[in-house]
């Protein structure tokens, strides 16, 4: 039975031998003693699975992740004279640091963070160009903070304005809810207490103050439980200056995985903008109203007081942000002072703006909207501004050193930046649209003879622009359809020449040579992004203009042009509103079927595998990222193991396994690094990192990694949608990439094969036999690095008869 969930902690009674760094005192060590450290990849695995075994213990770690031993190699380090010429398995468990609960699906919701922390990290690699580096970062962190602002503003916009100021300032809209009563006010502005409209706006915010709490809460818990771990530590201060003087690879750098002070400072910044813009939300029509004639002047005068001290404090937000980015050279442990200062001057704020506002004001009606399209038109406005000059900085940043490879020429980061502010549209119009359609009993939103006036007309226009662009991606998507089937078809050539001598079936060879062409898909989607995100651009822009220029609805401003054209603008009013206010209710609906459903919260976990790795440097909002704590986790038992036994590991990592891997080895010491060696498969470290992040992952990264480590194989298929080669350059080495794997392993029946063989595309490597031959080579070569040639035998990627097991992914 697998012991995972009763196993006895390590030290207690009956617990296993091993501590969690190494062996025991006055165990048993030998110097060719080998550690095969498996980590499992996306969609996570179990103990049982990647060890083989239904009997595993956990040697160190706790629920969340943790490295475990089948239990009769509990005691290894003990009994080393049974491990000749053979490692000793360990499986790294991470899975839970993703999708192991379904409360964490609910981040889908704040996907549009998560998109722009991803922009950050694919800056182009550059070698110079100091202040074009900071620039792009400090552009991404502007945007980042401007999709804080809108989530607030679209808060602000169902709370404020299209409940407390249209709905409740109704009697059409408010008489049939009851739940609006104590608010609702008649045709003469008469009612209770909390009719007035400044009492009620400063009720209604409290629903995007508390909005803004909880994302500071979130962060601040995340923070704490998953990305505070402190990496592997110097032995000494001497080596630890050596260390941050030497010229790194980036994510081999002391500080790179402890953004503690960055994450500070992010956090308060961005917590103080939700504020700000919730005072701002609050005090701007009760001092517009105290402005007019026959107004309070002391009040006037404290509202252009109160809203001053907003804008300074803004302007201090938007400095804090710009100020400063990531140092990763060193440790960056000390807290800033106005970590605290900011959050609570801009919580200060707020209140007092409350406070204003539910000043009596006997008068005072509501009409109309709100100035919601001055406030999205201007953050439209500034996304564009700001992802238009990233764009450019990006194409400077990669002039310098142009790689081929690099998506879409270095313009990655800007187009995924824009997808994330699109994002953001679809979300927080969609939740207006649909909240308005709610509200005026079914009427078009926007549309004249409706109880309430509806959502800023910006909005509308935005969902209008929705229908063209789906339009626009299916023909980008048929035609990559068209193509697929024609390489499908090319490939089918190619599959009878991958098995001579084999006989041939027709239709096992279509359907061999479909799932190459399907894998091949992935190094697509850079061009499907970059279309996406230039027609959001300039259909944003083109929305933003129809929005200001005409100050109405998109059918209501084309009645006077031709019947058709009128009627297209209807009809994509129409249908925009709706399917944006569909995107809204998807993201929300998976998520709550993923809290329920655990195979839809493994695919939303896969998801999140992928999406936060990187540290949280650029938006302190995102989902937490795991490799924070799964990164340390690896270095600190490598580097504790080697050290306690003087053996060697082989660090075997499937998948986005062996993305950590990688990112473990930069973190070791060069005495530890020596005694490591990588067998990677499925490896998306070249295909998706390498391409899409270069600075980190690109040719140069990837060609100091192998030569630090003592030895790197990597094995891939061309079936598989993820993994591919690494594409190292060798000069003098052995080479990483082995031939791509047969897959399926047989075409048809055969004496080895009597049952038709499986197409395995990213699963299942261990399978192969060609992994316990590669496996073999890098465990005689970390025994015996002198004695072996420069180039392994068997690089021609023939497979040789082995043991096959499950694969750790």
């Amino acid at each position: 039975m697998h012991q995972d969930q009763a196993e006895p902690q390590p030290g207690a009674p009956g617990a296993p031998p091993l501590a969690p760094g190494g062996p025991p005192p006055g165990g048993g060590i030998a110097e060719d003693t080998a550690l095969e450290l498996l980590v499992h990849g996306v969609g996570g695995s179990t103990p049982a699975e990647m060890l083989d075994d239904p009997c595993t213990v956990r040697v160190s770690g706790d629920q969340t992740a943790a490295v475990h031993r089948r239990a009769q190699d509990a005691d290894a380090e003990q009994r080393p004279e049974d491990y000749r010429g053979k490692p000793v398995p360990e499986a790294y468990v991470w899975s839970n640091l993703t999708s192991g609960n379904g409360s964490r699906a609910l981040w889908l919701l704040l996907l549009p963070f998560m998109v722009v922390n991803l922009a950050h990290w694919m800056r182009p690699s550059t070698t110079g160009r100091r202040t074009a580096v900071r620039l792009y970062g400090l552009l991404v962190r502007l945007v980042a903070l401007s999709l804080t602002v809108l989530l607030t503003a679209a808060a602000c916009e169902v709370a404020l304005d299209l409940v407390a100021w249209q709905c409740a300032g109704t009697e059409s809209c408010s008489g049939g809810r009851a739940w609006l009563g104590f608010l609702a006010a008649d045709a003469q502005g008469h009612g209770g207490w909390w009719s007035q409209p400044g009492r009620r706006l400063a009720l209604a915010a409290l629903v995007p103050g508390a909005l803004t709490a909880l994302l500071w809460y979130l962060s601040h818990r995340t923070w704490r439980s998953y990305e505070s771990q402190q990496p592997l530590p110097a032995v000494d201060r001497a080596e630890q200056e050596a260390e941050e003087r030497a010229p790194h690879a980036a994510l081999g750098r002391p500080g790179f995985w402890y953004g503690r002070r960055l994450g500070a400072r992010l956090r308060a910044a961005h917590t103080s903008a939700g504020l700000l813009t919730v005072g701002a939300a609050v005090a701007g029509p009760a001092a517009g109203h105290d402005r007019l004639p026959g107004g309070s002047s002391l009040l006037g005068a404290l509202g252009s007081a109160l809203q001053a001290a907003l804008l300074v404090t803004a302007v201090a937000v938007v400095w804090v942000v710009s100020r400063r980015g990531r140092a990763e050279s060193r440790l960056d442990e000390h807290l800033d002072r106005l970590v605290r200062a900011l959050p609570l001057t801009a919580l200060t704020l707020s209140l007092l703006s409350l406070g204003y506002a539910g000043w009596s004001r006997p008068g005072w009606q509501s009409a109309g909207r709100l100035p919601g399209d001055e406030t999205f038109g201007t953050l439209v406005l500034a996304q564009g501004a700001l992802v238009v000059v990233l764009a450019a900085t990006a194409r400077r940043l990669h002039a310098t050193t142009p790689e081929r490879r690099t998506v879409l020429r270095g313009l990655g980061g800007p187009a995924v930046a824009m997808l994330a502010c699109a994002l953001g549209g679809v979300m927080t119009g969609g939740v207006a649209q649909r909240l308005a359609d709610w509200l005026d009993n079914g009427s078009t939103p926007g549309a004249p003879g409706g109880p309430i006036p509806g959502p800023p007309v910006l909005l509308t226009w935005q969902a209008s622009v929705l229908p063209p662009l789906l339009v626009i991606l299916l023909a980008v998507l048929v035609w990559y359809a068209v193509r697929t089937h024609r390489r499908a078809r090319r490939e089918e050539a190619r599959v009878a020449a991958d098995y001579p001598g084999e006989p041939l079936d027709a239709t096992r060879t279509a359907r061999i040579a479909s799932a190459r062409a399907l894998a091949a898909l992935t190094d697509r989607a850079p061009v499907v992004v970059g279309v996406v995100s230039s027609v959001t651009l300039l259909l944003g822009a083109g929305a933003l203009v129809g929005a200001w220029t005409t100050g109405r609805v998109p059918g209501e401003a084309a009645r006077e042009l031709p019947a058709v054209v009128s009627g297209a603008a209807a009809t994509a009013q129409a249908l925009g509103s709706w399917l944006i206010g569909f995107g809204f209710l998807l993201f929300v609906t998976w998520g709550r079927r993923a809290y329920r459903d655990p195979a839809a919260r493994r695919t939303i976990g896969i998801l999140w595998d992928v999406g936060t790795f990187w540290p949280r440097a650029a938006h302190p909002f995102a989902p937490p990222c795991y490799a924070e704590r799964s990164v340390p986790d690896l270095t600190w038992r490598i580097a504790s193991w080697t050290r306690e036994t003087g053996g060697r590991v082989v660090l075997s990592g499937h998948s986005q396994g062996s993305v950590l891997a990688a990112a473990a080895a930069w973190q070791l010491r060069p005495s530890a690094r020596r005694r490591v060696a990588l067998l990677t498969y499925g490896s998306p470290l070249e295909r998706l990192y390498g391409r899409w992040f270069p600075a980190h992952f690109g040719p140069v990264a990837l060609t100091t990694l192998h030569g630090e480590v003592d030895c790197w194989r990597n094995l891939w298929r061309h079936t598989d949608p993820i993994g591919g080669p690494v594409r190292v350059s060798t000069e003098g080495r052995p080479e990483v990439d082995r031939a791509p794997l047969a897959d399926p392993l047989a075409h048809g029946r055969t004496a080895a094969h009597p049952l038709p063989a499986p197409i395995l595309g990213h699963s299942d490597y261990q399978a192969d036999p060609a992994f316990a031959e590669e496996r073999a080579r890098l465990l005689a070569r970390l025994e015996k690095p002198a004695s072996l040639p420069k180039q392994l035998p068997g690089a021609d990627g023939r497979p040789a008869q082995g043991s096959s097991g499950r694969s750790s992914g």
